[in-house]
């Protein structure tokens, strides 16, 4: 059974204006299609085909494709149509025990993302203790199977996520971004 190409958990057009149509028919269907295509060429015909993308990542298996395929399906999850706001729930109780106040949150997290050098992600993950914490991975460093880190949020900060909309302006897409946050996402994840 081949890794599938996840259908977006919205239409093309439902971020807009924060992201673009144009930007997530070239994000999802090239970029995140591309490193599905690459995943499924490198499993086929192998002892690999067949296992789960959580599996392919664990054991190592062309990890660029299988951690991208995951991490971007983790990131479409991210965000909604009319998300965004202060988060409700557990979640929120949680970032104010963790964070002092979602302005704190909010600050730390966006300076991570913005301040990553290069391509990558910005977390929001649960460690084994239950506090919250923001963390940065590179290239396709992925957050899936880490035992230490239970992932809640994600936001790329790889230039595909943002070059259509907003050109090397990393900023004015985190901005943008916020206006996306899926709480509930987070809210699940928590557990």
């Amino acid at each position: 059974m081949a890794i599938e190409h996840p259908a977006l958990p919205y239409a093309l057009d439902a971020l807009a204006p924060h992201i673009s149509r144009e930007t997530l028919e070239l994000h999802h269907g090239k970029h995140h299609a591309g490193y599905v295509r690459k995943l499924n060429a490198a499993i086929e015909g192998t002892p690999h085909a067949g296992k789960d993308l959580e599996t392919l990542i664990a054991e190592g298996v062309a990890f660029n494709a299988a951690a991208q395929t995951w991490n971007h399906g983790f990131y479409w999850n991210s965000m909604r149509p009319g998300g965004g706001g202060a988060p409700s729930g557990r979640i929120a109780a949680a970032i104010d025990a963790s964070f002092g106040s979602f302005a704190s949150f909010r600050e730390a997290f966006s300076g991570v993302a913005a301040g990553h050098f290069a391509s990558g992600w910005a977390w929001l993950a649960r460690d084994a203790a239950g506090q919250l914490e923001v963390v940065e991975t590179h290239d396709a460093g992925t957050l899936a199977g880490n035992d230490a880190l239970t992932p809640l949020l994600v936001c790329d900060v790889w230039e595909h996520a943002y070059y259509v909309d907003y050109r090397n302006a990393r900023g004015a897409y985190l901005e943008a971004w916020w206006n996306l946050v899926n709480w509930d996402f987070a809210n699940a994840n928590l557990g």
